[in-house]
């Protein structure tokens, strides 16, 4: 996915009403009061043996592993510019409390449970009475990362 297909895929998510109940579709899943998707979803170990993509292609060396995480980062570094260009400075906060507080037993709500849960730090900003949420899960062992986006109306805990 481009930079431009991410924003369209973000306007779209802020235009779209919310389903009463949960829905799964291809790119993340909606439910009241929001919606989410996976703007990149890698894990560049095959499911077998770790050497392959899922895509079929092979990619057991570690500086591949490097640059491709790098090549990731940095697109979510374009898109966090192009939002901000947008509407202005993100908040940027740490949901380690959070995720404290919902191992400490709390219910967190939908959409935010599945946010704690994944994700240490959001960067997040206030439009037109929707929250739109850009994280980045790394995985601190191993060369996955993915970027998420969620749009909703639900404030952060």
């Amino acid at each position: 996915m481009t930079t431009a297909h991410h924003l369209r895929l973000i306007d779209g998510m802020r235009a779209r009403a919310f389903p009463p109940e949960r829905t799964s579709s291809v790119s993340g899943v909606s439910g009241p009061g929001y919606h989410t998707a996976f703007l990149h979803t890698e894990d560049l170990r095959d499911d077998r043996d770790g050497a392959g993509c899922r895509d079929g292609t092979d990619r057991g060396d570690e500086a591949e592993h490097v640059g491709h995480r790098a090549q990731r980062l940095a697109e979510c570094d374009a898109l966090l510019a192009l939002l901000t260009l947008r509407w202005g400075e993100p908040q940027a906060i740490s949901l380690w409390s959070a995720q404290e507080r919902m191992s400490a037993g709390e219910v967190m709500p939908e959409p935010w449970a599945e946010v704690v849960a994944s994700c240490e730090d959001v960067r997040m900003w206030r439009t037109e009475g929707r929250w739109v949420v850009l994280t980045l899960h790394v995985e601190e062992e191993g060369p996955g990362c993915e970027m998420s986006v969620l749009v909703t109306v639900v404030d952060p805990p």
